[in-house]
């Protein structure tokens, strides 16, 4: 693609963002197929334009989108180029639900966004509070917005107020998830869950494995591990990683 045509693209994508540190978190992104696949999900009605920033990670960023009563979702892009992906094939690597047509970083980011969309769905229809999962192509997964005007807050920058309230809805989540979703998250922590007005919403699971992943129970004992510092947080007497997992198995 000539760079005159690719311009031309974005300038259709990013029409009326004129912030230039919006513009730059959308160029990390972008690459010819990005900015194509933006645009048929545009024109298939899944949003209406795109938006500010939600927040940057060194594997994705998340944009606002609106659809077309204006209501706002959430857009996550998985950068291509500069994603450092070789540590995800541990993940990829022995889970059944999935299959890698070829071992290249386009490949695995395209599955690793697949999956984060599986997850989530997964998720969702066992009764874990979870961003609603609408559609992904490629590298890139439209989600629901959990916010009011701000995004909600991760958990590390905002403890709730409710403790109690907060900690038996995770928990009853978290329980939902690695027993009747029969997935493990292998990421838990802090930085992956939201406090909405004091209920959590647990978040980012591209790396996430089923049971019969043959790294499933250490991801999980890695899981109570940052569960039991939670717990603790919230104010529950949680010392070990077996304590946080008695404490789900005999909810």
């Amino acid at each position: 693609m000539r760079l005159e045509e690719y311009e031309e693209l974005v300038g259709r994508l990013l029409e009326g963002i004129r912030d230039a540190d919006t513009r730059k978190a959308y160029n990390e992104v972008f690459d010819a197929d990005t900015v194509r696949t933006l645009l048929k999900l545009r024109d298939a009605g899944y949003f209406k334009e795109l938006g500010g920033v939600i927040s940057t990670g060194k594997e994705a960023n998340v944009f606002y989108a609106y659809d077309r009563g204006g209501e706002p979702l959430a857009v996550k892009i998985y950068r291509i180029n500069t994603t450092e992906f070789r540590h995800m094939w541990k993940y990829l690597e022995g889970d059944p639900r999935i299959r890698i047509e070829r071992r290249n970083r386009r490949s695995i980011i395209f599955t690793w966004a697949r999956r984060e969309f599986k997850n989530l769905s997964q998720a969702l229809n066992n009764g874990v509070n979870v961003p609603t999962p609408l559609v992904h192509r490629k590298n890139i997964l439209i989600m629901e917005y959990i916010g009011d005007e701000e995004p909600a807050p991760l958990l590390k920058d905002k403890y709730p107020e409710r403790a109690e309230q907060f900690r038996n809805e995770l928990l009853q989540s978290l329980k939902n998830l690695y027993f009747s979703a029969e997935i493990v998250h292998a990421d838990l922590s802090e930085y992956n869950i939201l406090n909405f007005r004091d209920i959590p919403y647990i978040i980012d699971m591209g790396q996430s494995v089923g049971w019969d992943h043959p790294f499933a129970y250490e991801f999980f004992r890695r899981d109570m591990e940052q569960l039991s510092k939670i717990l603790r947080k919230l104010g529950m007497s949680v010392h070990t990683s077996y304590d946080a997992e008695k404490l789900l198995r005999e909810m």
